[in-house]
């Protein structure tokens, strides 16, 4: 998991997608993005991919480019909804190194809050359902199955998890402990804004936008921001909406058959156990791939080469 070397910019962290970079203010380069932009942070996205909580090898290659293209373009269409985070995606701003898949960004004081909206019952939303007939202490009716359309699109929040630990769903009361009650509402507000319109469009494409994580923070003048990346296959369910059928499995824009894979008896891998996953074989790196370029490409309408 490591970070390149950029010139003009300084490495602080990586997650299990995303490096991080500051402005390196004694070369030249980072003191021209500082003096343009004033306090920014260059986000990478990697070609890594991650699943059940582990990194895995190798990466699906493009993946990163995939990741920044799609965020740009998503936070181009709800840019009258919330502000974001994006400053600059281009040189002389982005090192050459990483240019497609890095963002120049407008350092945010995070939430320390996953905020999901799902508008379908499906992963961990649908393991609380059949257990509680709830999702983070909201009622569902009877009946739902996996895949099923909600009434309405509804705020399940969860806790920030570090790499190789796993996110926990939380009630609007959790945050609201935590951020306050109006604080809490408004990220509710937003998130279920953001899902509103994304999922009409996605629609109008074909695609069917069964959830969503987000993220947002306070820029430097206390305003409420969208950061991080934004309805991307990482961090969003995309499904083909002329195969969506609830009660099974629905196939899926994102890293199912690396999920898939691993669970198989093909993989040899003990989720259960203390041993790290296998190497990824090269047909669900291609096929993985593939259907990453083909979310971008169907929600977009315009091709991306990789």
């Amino acid at each position: 998991m490591t970070a390149p070397a950029l010139p003009g910019w300084t490495h602080t962290y990586s997650g299990k997608v995303r490096d991080l970079y500051v402005p390196d203010t004694t070369q030249a380069a980072g003191a021209a993005v500082a003096e343009r932009h004033g306090d920014v942070v260059l986000v990478v996205a990697s070609d890594r991919v991650s699943a059940y909580d582990h990194v895995l090898e190798p990466g699906i290659p493009g993946k990163g480019v995939v990741l920044t293209q799609l965020s740009l373009w998503w936070f181009a269409q709800l840019a009258d909804v919330v502000p974001n985070h994006v400053v600059s995606a281009e040189g002389p701003d982005v090192p050459a190194e990483v240019a497609g898949r890095a963002m120049v960004c407008r350092r945010l004081d995070m939430f320390p809050v996953e905020c999901v909206a799902r508008g379908y019952l499906t992963g961990s939303g649908l393991a609380e359902y059949r257990s509680a007939g709830a999702v983070t202490g909201i009622p569902l009716p009877e009946g739902l199955v996996d895949g099923s359309r909600l009434p309405e699109p509804i705020f399940t929040p969860a806790t920030k998890a570090e790499v190789g630990e796993h996110d926990e769903n939380v009630t609007l009361d959790q945050v609201a402990a935590t951020l306050g009650r109006e604080r809490a509402e408004q990220l509710r507000d937003l998130t279920l804004a953001v899902y509103g319109r994304a999922e009409r469009l996605a629609r109008e494409r074909g695609v069917v936008l069964a959830d969503t994580k987000l993220e947002f923070g306070l820029d430097a003048d206390g305003v409420v921001t969208l950061g991080d990346e934004v309805l991307t296959p990482d961090s969003s369910r995309f499904w083909p909406a002329d195969a969506w059928q609830p009660g099974r499995a629905q196939p899926s824009f994102d890293k199912q058959f690396v999920r898939d894979w691993l669970t198989s008896a093909a993989s040899g891998w003990d989720r259960a156990g203390d041993v790290p996953p296998p190497p990824l074989p090269a047909d669900v790196v291609a096929r993985t791939r593939d259907r990453y370029r083909e979310a971008y490409e169907r929600l977009t309408g315009t091709a991306l080469a990789l």
